[in-house]
């Protein structure tokens, strides 16, 4: 069986131009989804698989991220004067989980492309395999997703790309992967990544979306993707490519990941996960289900009325509302 992993990287130093303006001040990890930020489940979803080596790429604008994670024995101090213990509780709960976490920040130097960021890390791996995960993603598991990458693995030894079902009609908006083999149990072995090919021309079922077991073969492959891109100072420098040179010759796996996903790097999948932690919680849930309901009894009027009521009835309350019920409303209330 090979090593477990111990380490992580988040790249978090893009501008989030698709949510401008909200990000002109707020970096995009810091927005929020339900009463944490979005990066924060991302750390928390790593601590709880076991990492305990996090390293935050940054870049100029992002100082927010450090604070939120650093603890701040003067605001607990004063909350506690107030009585207002829980309050304090949460804070410091959120100072410790950057303790295990052992969370490390580091500026993004060189080429622009996803890939940087991570060859910048890779200063501190060795030899030893790495996850990266992406800070405007939110996955909700009974098991979490890196620990089902963690878990492909320590069984392939080789890296693992998270894969999920996708719609074909959905094809142009993902790397879709080459599928050699299906191993059962969702572990595939793929030999590489189509981009956003056209329905017709996919060559699976399934997309790439974030989350990955890098491997010292892969970070050498990003060295050299670098070392071209000074020779000729053209295009960025990706992650994907990367693999998709390494899987032209080795082992390379997909895992299929078994829960939800919710993507926040864009308004639309902002608001929809935004909506789908409201109606998780206990408390806001039914505030929120009884909007929908006046939406039903034509209590809003007008174009909010006709925007929202196929969202909020479709994918919300009918995909959702369940989830939220069930699986989601557990799910939330045990990684969030």
């Amino acid at each position: 069986m090979s090593p477990t992993i111990r380490r992580a990287v988040i790249p978090a130093a893009g501008l989030g131009s698709r949510l401008l303006p909200l990000t002109k001040a707020t970096p995009k990890e810091m927005l929020p989804v339900g009463d944490k930020p979005v990066i924060e489940h991302t750390v928390r979803e790593l601590v709880d698989s076991g990492i305990t080596d996090i390293t935050i790429v940054v870049s100029g604008g992002k100082s927010l991220i450090q604070d939120h994670f650093r603890p701040n024995p003067a605001l607990v101090e004063q909350l506690r004067a107030d009585g207002k213990s829980a309050y304090a509780d949460a804070v410091e709960e959120v100072a410790e989980l950057a303790r295990k976490g052992h969370i490390t920040y580091l500026d993004q130097y060189g080429p622009y492309g996803n890939g940087t960021p991570v060859l910048n890390a890779a200063r501190s791996f060795g030899d030893e395999p790495v996850l990266v995960l992406w800070p405007d993603d939110v996955f909700v598991a009974e098991v979490p997703r890196a620990q089902q990458l963690i878990r492909a693995y320590e069984q392939t030894g080789c890296p693992v790309l998270a894969l999920l079902p996708m719609d074909p009609a959905d094809s142009q908006r993902y790397g879709v992967p080459i599928v050699k083999e299906d191993l059962g149990d969702g572990q595939l072995r793929i030999t590489g990544l189509v981009e956003k090919p056209a329905p017709a021309d996919a060559p699976s079922p399934y997309a790439a979306i974030g989350g990955y077991v890098v491997t010292p073969g892969i970070i050498d492959e990003l060295r050299e993707q670098t070392r071209r891109w000074y020779e000729h100072r053209t295009g960025e420098v990706y992650l994907t490519d990367a693999i998709n040179a390494y899987a032209g010759s080795r082992a390379v796996y997909g895992q299929v990941i078994q829960g939800r996903w919710y993507d926040t790097g864009n308004p639309a999948d902002y608001l929809v996960a935004q909506m789908a932690f409201a109606l998780a919680h206990p408390e806001y849930g039914p505030v929120l289900r009884g909007l929908v309901s006046k939406l039903d009894e034509g209590d809003v009027r007008g174009e909010l009325r006709g925007e929202l009521r196929g969202e909020l009835r479709g994918e919300l309350r009918g995909d959702v509302r369940g989830g939220s019920q069930g699986e989601l409303r557990d799910d939330v209330q045990r990684t969030v």
